[in-house]
Parts: structure tokens; sequence; C-alpha cells
């Protein structure tokens, strides 16, 4: 028979469980603001119905239900919605980086502009058109003179300017490889707090937010994957377990172990001893090589920005690469190119210094001959004023001392014709800016012809990294808002929850009134009969 109070326990167990799901909702009202919190919802279930099945269960027309029970309290979220976020995270992270270091780029070389290399060399060569008209002109001369000091300083300028960018960048690889440690020792913490409280049965909700609020922000920087298992004990099939957090190579395929049930293994990025640009990474013990690293991350787009060295692992040789390395190697070649093929020309005329020394005929002068003309610019790392290596070299060129020290030692004439008024030097000097043909890249081209293609890809590739970094930012906005339509916490519907409990709760209160009636009259009100 069932027990007179079975009424009673029911009721007051849909009261208990109606005022579980209240709290819940004000829990989650209270964090709808709350940045990388799930909606949590009560899971309500049935508790044991009476009788349960045995030999000696009394003989009724059937189980009657003993009421409700909260079996678990989940957070609303889904999986494939965190993965597909991660990704586009991850790719937007790289973009953003590759594009906010090449917008820098742009800045600094500033083409087209009137402050730019082009401006400077398009005036140094109108400067020598001038002196070809009169290259006896002491004012035509200094502003030759004045104008090439200012293509030094241009070179010089761009070569530091980027040489200082990529510094900041290099700065920042030191940050985010400390931020990617320090989220990495974060998750582990957060993994033992969870070890320790799923296997009594429970769901540390809040704890599984934090912790995938973390791992979305490490999928920002490098490119993981993620993978779960059990914590053990009493957990819930439910619980999520222990995050295990891989660094992926190439393809998505595992590599190495950032975070696991034995802690964690700090990520250094490693630089090569001579270039000094990023060789790979290591991975606790384990070394990577830059090849094998992620495709995608903010930390690839620094490391793609910054420079890295790629190693020939059958002969031990290297070549460079990256943005900034290779604007560098294009700017140093032209540089060494074009002072190479100036001076050569230089050298070939005759200044009016060496027309005005004494003993000087121009009517006697031997054949073949050789003038004694000095370098029009010279590479500072040299004594001797020769040509040092490219590496380098558009920072360290300069006017020669010579012309520094008099316009008369600008070569004008020609060794054919060595007299005072004429220009046929000059105008072949103009040529090596506007016409000639120098070593440049894979193919012989005009000094403009190739810097133009240069400022071209510089271009291309910034517009590029602008263009996918806009597509990620939609793609990205878009998978976080099917995310959040899943996961967020909508005031309208907990509202609506808020009131549908409400009305439980009060019909079980309700309930309970009923019950004490009941009880009432069978406790006060029965066998008072014929008294």
């Amino acid at each position: 028979m069932r027990s007179t109070f079975h009424g009673l326990e029911t009721a007051k167990r849909g009261m208990f469980t109606q005022q579980g799901a209240l709290y819940t909702t004000g829990h989650n009202i209270a964090n709808a603001n709350t940045p990388g919190y799930s909606r949590q919802r009560v899971n309500f279930q049935t508790t044991e119905p009476y009788p349960g099945v045995g030999m000696n269960r009394p003989q009724i027309p059937g189980q009657i239900g003993s009421g409700v029970e909260a079996g678990s309290v989940q957070r609303i979220r889904e999986k494939f919605l965190d993965i597909q976020f991660r990704g586009e995270l991850n790719k937007l992270g790289y973009w953003e980086t590759k594009m906010s270091a090449m917008e820098k780029m742009e800045e600094v070389m500033n083409e087209p502009s009137d402050s730019g290399l082009s401006k400077s060399m398009d005036m140094f060569w109108q400067s020598l058109q001038d002196l070809a008209v009169n290259p006896t002109n002491p004012g035509a001369r200094s502003v030759v003179r004045e104008r090439g000091i200012a293509v030094t300083k241009t070179f010089s300028y761009l070569s530091n300017s980027l040489k200082g960018i990529q510094e900041d960048l290099k700065n920042e690889l030191s940050v985010t490889e400390k931020q990617v440690n320090s989220l990495l020792n974060q998750i582990h913490k957060l993994n033992n707090q969870i070890a320790d409280v799923e296997p009594h049965g429970y769901l540390p909700n809040d704890l599984y937010d934090e912790r995938d609020r973390l791992i979305d922000e490490l999928s920002g920087i490098v490119d993981i994957q993620v993978s779960y298992e059990s914590n053990g004990g009493s957990s819930l099939d439910i619980a999520e377990g222990r995050a295990s957090i891989f660094l992926s190579y190439g393809e998505g395929s595992r590599a190495s172990q950032l975070v696991g049930k034995n802690g964690v293994n700090e990520m250094k990025v490693q630089y090569h001893e001579e270039e000094g640009l990023v060789s790979g990474i290591k991975v606790g013990k384990q070394e990577v090589d830059y090849t094998d690293f992620g495709s995608q991350g903010k930390l690839r787009g620094l490391v793609d920005s910054f420079g890295y060295v790629k190693q020939n692992p059958v002969d031990g040789t290297y070549t460079v690469e990256g943005s900034y390395p290779n604007m560098l190697k294009e700017l140093d070649n032209i540089a060494y190119e074009f002072v190479k093929a100036f001076n050569e020309q230089h050298k070939q005329g005759v200044t009016l210094t060496e027309m005005t020394t004494e003993g000087f005929d121009p009517e006697n002068l031997p054949d073949p001959y050789t003038p004694n003309t000095p370098n029009f610019f010279i590479d500072q790392s040299t004594a001797d004023g020769s040509l040092g290596d490219k590496k380098g070299f558009a920072g360290r060129i300069d006017i020669s001392d010579e012309i520094k020290e008099s316009t008369d030692n600008i070569a004008s004439a020609s060794a054919a014709n060595p007299t005072a008024g004429n220009a046929s030097n000059i105008l072949a000097l103009a040529d090596v800016i506007d016409k000639k043909e120098l070593p440049l890249g894979d193919y012989d081209a005009t000094f403009k012809g190739h810097y133009e293609s240069v400022i071209g890809q510089m271009a291309v590739e910034s517009q590029e990294a602008v263009r996918l970094a806009k597509n990620s930012a939609v793609l990205t906005n878009a998978v976080e808002t099917r995310r959040m339509s899943v996961s967020g916490v909508s005031l309208d519907e907990e509202m609506t929850n808020m009131i549908k409990f409400q009305h439980a709760y009060n019909a079980s209160a309700r309930m309970i009134t009923l019950q004490d009636e009941l009880l009432d009259k069978i406790i006060n009100g029965m066998g008072t009969v014929g008294r």
C-alpha cells in the first residue's frame, strides 16, 4: 500500500526541482553579457515510480509516478560550431596580422608620393639633366650633389625603417610566445580543477566555459587540435573530461602535444644564429622545423612577415623568406646595382678638378686614357670606398668625400672630349637611372621598371591580405552568430522560462496545500462519527 504522504513528497520534489530551474534561469540572466558564457538548462527526469518490480510488490493496477528531479545542469554547446569557429578564427588571426604588417610596409615605402624613393630618383635625374645644359654652372653642380645625398638618405631611411618594424615584429613574436604559454598553463590548471569535480558526478559548466574561451583565444594564435578524455570515477556520460591540445602540422595532422595529462609543453620560437630570423619552434624538448609548422594563426602571420629560414636538409644550405626580408633584399639589390652602374659610368668621365690640374693637356692624352675620377657613391662599411656585400647595402651608401668637398669632382665630360663645356658623361649618368638595364632579379630591367614591379608586388600582397582578412572576419562573425544562437543567453527566452518555472513551482505549492487538506481530513475528521 502506498504511503499516505506520497502526494506530499511528489509535490515537494516538484517545488525543489522547479526552484532549481529558476536558480539556473537567474544564473543565465546574470551572465547574459559575460564573455564566453554558455546558457545552462536543468535536465528534468522522473524519479523512480512506485512500486518497484519485485516478488513482494503490492497488487495495484499499475505503477504510480513519484515526481521529478533535476538529473543534471547542462550547458548548451555545439562542438561542431566550436571547431568551425576556431578554424575561422585561426585564419583571421593570420590575415589580420599579415594585413597589419603590410600596411606598415606600405606606409614606409610611401609609393607613389612626393617623398618616396621614386620621386627622389626622378629629382636626381632631373638635376643631372639640368647640369647637362650648363656643365660648368656651380649651382647646378651643387643641386646634383644635394639630390644625390637625398637619394642616399632615402635608401637609408627606407632600409632602417623596415628594419625597425622588423624588430617590432620580433618583439611581438616574443610577446605572443609568452601569451601562448600563459594560455597553455591556464588551460592545464582548469583541466585539473575539472578533474577534481567530474568524478563526483557533477558538471563544472562555468569551468568548461572558461576553458573553451581560452582555447578559442589560443586558436587565433596557433593552429591547434583538441581532443578530450574522461576523468573517470562517477563522471556523467555528458561530462567533457580533460582537454588535450596538439599543435597541428601542415594539413591538420596531429603534431606535438601542448597540453596533456602530464602537464604543459611550453612553446619557444627558435632563431637562426647567422640570419637572426625564425628557424623553427620548440615544443617542450621537441624541435619542430618551420616547414612543418601550422599554416595559419597570428604566430604564423608574424613569422611570415618577420622572416624565416628554410633549411635544405640535403646540403645544409638555406634560403631566407618573408615579407620584410624580401623587401629589404630587393632594396639592397636595387641600391647595389644602381650604385655600381652609376660609379662605373662616373669613373669614365673627367672632372673639372682634373681638367684644371696643372699639366693636364686634353690634346696630348695617352691612348687609352683612364681618368682619375673618384666614385660618386661609396659604401660606408669599406675603407677604400669599394662596394661590400649586398646585404644591408641600402642603409650604408653615401656620397663620396671628394664630391662632398667639391662639386668640381663631379665627372661631367667624357674622356674622348675632356673639356669644361662637354656634358657627355652627365647624360650617360642620367641614362643609368632612366634607361640602362641593370641585373635586377631574374631578368635585366631598368631601375624604374624593376622598382615599380617591386612596389606592385607589395601592393598585391597587401591587397590580398586586406581582402582575405575581411573575408575571414565575415566568416568568423557568421559562425560566431550561429554559435551564439545556440549557446548565447536570450533574455526573452529566459523570461519565458522564468514564468514557466514559476507557474510550475506555484502549482506544486498548491498541490502541497491540497495534500494538507486531505491529510487534515484523514487525521482530524476520520473516526469521529457516532461520538
